[in-house]
């Protein structure tokens, strides 16, 4: 019985994923909330980004009585990254830092997912060009990095 649990997870895997909205990258994970938020703010150091922003209901909403899921926004980038983001587009600037979403299943597990740099820079093509482009995929790489690093 204990092989079997596995290969559901694995089933139910790109049923998940399915359900994203168009440009995400999402990991189901077995990991819990809070070891998974941990995970994702050390991977992140790791792959030489920093922790720009975080926020989450979950303790707010602990404070007022009503309980919810873990839910938090980890925002990750790097002044390297913003100097040459702005010396393509100033407008593109808005979408930093990008995002890594931390959510809580009903079963104790956690997901993990984000907008795909490339999906959140595409709006911005026609004024950064190529290079642009450019950067978005190397954060794509290293946000999959990121990922991979923090379900592992």
């Amino acid at each position: 019985m204990k092989a079997f649990i596995p290969l559901l997870c694995l089933i139910a895997l790109p049923l998940w994923a399915q359900d994203a909205p168009e440009g995400w990258a999402v990991y189901p994970t077995q990991k819990p909330y809070a070891e998974l938020v941990d995970a994702t703010k050390a991977a992140i150091k790791e792959n030489g980004l920093i922790v720009v922003t975080q926020a989450g209901p979950t303790k707010a909403a602990a404070a007022r009585g009503i309980s919810i899921p873990g839910n938090r926004v980890i925002g990750a980038f790097n002044n390297d990254y913003a100097v040459r983001v702005l010396e393509t587009s100033v407008h593109a600037m808005i979408e930093a830092p990008i995002r890594f979403y931390v959510t809580e299943n009903k079963d104790g597990t956690s997901n993990l997912s984000y907008k795909t740099p490339s999906f959140v820079f595409a709006p911005y093509v026609s004024e950064g060009g190529q290079n642009l482009m450019d950067i978005a995929a190397e954060l794509d790489s290293t946000f999959q990095s990121i990922a991979e690093r923090a379900v592992k």
